[in-house]
């Protein structure tokens, strides 16, 4: 499946930027070195100055791929959730049995996240990390309806309708398939969020993961 991965190209709306960074060198290094610098100091203190510093080019040549930083983040968010997106396709396509290919699917969206050797220019455990931190910052804002318009979240959204089909698969009368769902994917990030920073409320630890409370929260929903 790795290999397969490697040669396919993740999918992002490309009213997201302003020049595709896939097709440059210059590019691969923005989206790179962007993640190891989001990830050092947050969203909210990165800036395209500091990227710029850290790549060794001028700050107006990540503008020519980015309008802004905004832009930038639901990019890699997008490039993340297109990549889960594969990973539910290859990992579920060969499963018959419904119930176990619900569990796989789950477990692909919420499992702790290693780095993918074949994408040499994208540490998915470094991205990962950053998505749990900042991934509601791609929609909570007041342009989000627009760029809902848009298809900035057409992926994500993919990928919740896909494992919503299973679910529905697996019990055709259950009335809250799409909001058990979004729940899971976007509350699996907010307890891998509690279980490194706010231990005392999260159940979720070193010998109880986030995969397997949701496994649980969904098999007793839909027995």
């Amino acid at each position: 499946m790795e290999i397969i991965l490697s040669n396919i190209k993740m999918q992002v709306n490309e009213k997201i930027y302003v020049k595709d960074p896939e097709t440059s060198a210059l590019g691969k290094k923005i989206i790179e070195q962007s993640i190891i610098l989001i990830d050092a100091i947050g969203f909210d203190n990165f800036t395209f100055k500091k990227l710029g510093e850290k790549i060794g080019s001028n700050e107006s040549s990540i503008y020519r791929y980015f309008e802004n930083k905004h832009k930038l983040l639901v990019y890699l968010s997008s490039w993340y959730w297109s990549w889960i997106e594969y990973k539910l396709v290859f990992n579920t396509a060969n499963i018959t049995d419904k119930k176990e290919k619900l569990k796989k699917a789950i477990t692909i969206v919420t499992e702790k996240v290693t780095d993918d050797i074949y994408t040499d220019h994208i540490n998915e455990a470094i991205l990962n990390r950053i998505i749990i931190a900042e991934f509601t910052k791609t929609f909570h804002t007041k342009e989000v309806d627009q760029e809902n318009k848009e298809g900035f979240f057409l992926i994500y959204k993919r990928l919740i309708n896909r494992i919503v089909a299973i679910v529905n698969e697996v019990n055709p009368d259950y009335q809250y398939a799409k909001s058990l769902v979004s729940t899971i994917v976007e509350g699996s990030l907010h307890q891998h969020f509690l279980k490194e920073h706010l231990k005392s409320i999260t159940n979720c630890n070193e010998s109880v993961t986030t995969t397997q409370f949701y496994l649980n929260l969904a098999e007793n929903v839909l027995r």
